[in-house]
């Protein structure tokens, strides 16, 4: 018997692995966090599965859930939103996993960022402009920031921002990032990534507030940074017809001549 912790994506039913989706259809048993994971991937469900809804489960809940399965020999699908390595709560259902000796694998899935990243048609790493990218939020009820991990502090790096779990806290981080950026820093919200009601908007930090007629909401993410909507940046050496690479030697002493490994 195997739980298998399957990142669902962002949102759009089709957004899954063939892995996780595959998996979900080889599990007699499904939990799923409804509040985040659409319905429609239950549909890959084996007929007869226990399908459990964990939205309003207590962490003990669902570990009782999983353990009755392991007791049965039953694998389980464990379906979370996104992708499972950032603010899942899947370390420490993993830590009971290895308490109770239940085997356990991980699907990665597509993470918000991407989808978000995707919605806008941009590349969040440009040449010349920002080549990090740091997911990060503010703190909040389940879980409290450490000191060192400030708004503040990514902020003076220049990196491209994803912040997620803020937009509730709007005003507070366009005040926070402002003085590291500039309020004409370029600033995008998406709410519901990859939903049928997916909204996107557009603006600087100066004229954020203002652009989104106070919406907030609570599954959205705020994309900060120079690279987002750039046109004026460098190209890649990447695909330079003078760029000596090993799947393209260049010139007469290229680093990695034709026939090498």
């Amino acid at each position: 018997m195997t739980v298998h912790f399957i990142g669902a994506g962002p949102g759009a039913a089709d957004l899954i692995t063939l892995r996780g989706r595959d998996l979900i259809a080889a599990c007699p048993v499904c939990l799923y966090a409804g509040s985040l994971v659409p319905e429609a991937l239950l549909q890959h469900c084996p007929d007869g599965a226990r399908i459990v809804n964990t939205a309003s489960m207590s962490l003990d809940e669902i570990i009782a859930e999983i353990k009755s399965a392991d007791d049965a020999g039953q694998d389980v699908a464990r379906l979370h939103s996104g992708d499972l390595s950032v603010w899942s709560a899947m370390g420490e259902q993993l830590r009971r996993m290895r308490a109770l000796n239940i085997a356990y694998d991980v699907t990665p899935g597509v993470p918000a960022f991407a989808a978000a990243a995707a919605a806008l048609g941009a590349e969040l790493t440009l040449p010349g402009v920002a080549q990090s990218l740091i997911l990060t939020r503010t703190s909040g009820r389940a879980s409290s920031m450490p000191d060192g991990e400030t708004l503040e502090n990514f902020g003076k790096t220049g990196a491209t921002l994803a912040i997620h779990l803020s937009v509730h806290v709007l005003e507070d981080v366009i005040a926070r990032l402002t003085p590291h950026y500039g309020a004409d820093c370029p600033v995008a919200i998406v709410w519901r990534a990859t939903w049928p009601d997916q909204r996107v908007v557009k603006a600087t930090l100066e004229t954020l507030e203002d652009a989104t007629e106070g919406e907030r909401g609570r599954t959205a993410l705020i994309l900060v940074g120079r690279a987002i909507g750039a046109e004026d940046f460098d190209e890649s050496c990447l695909y330079a017809g003078d760029y000596d690479r090993r799947y393209r030697p260049v010139g007469t002493d290229p680093r990695f001549p034709e026939g090498t490994e």
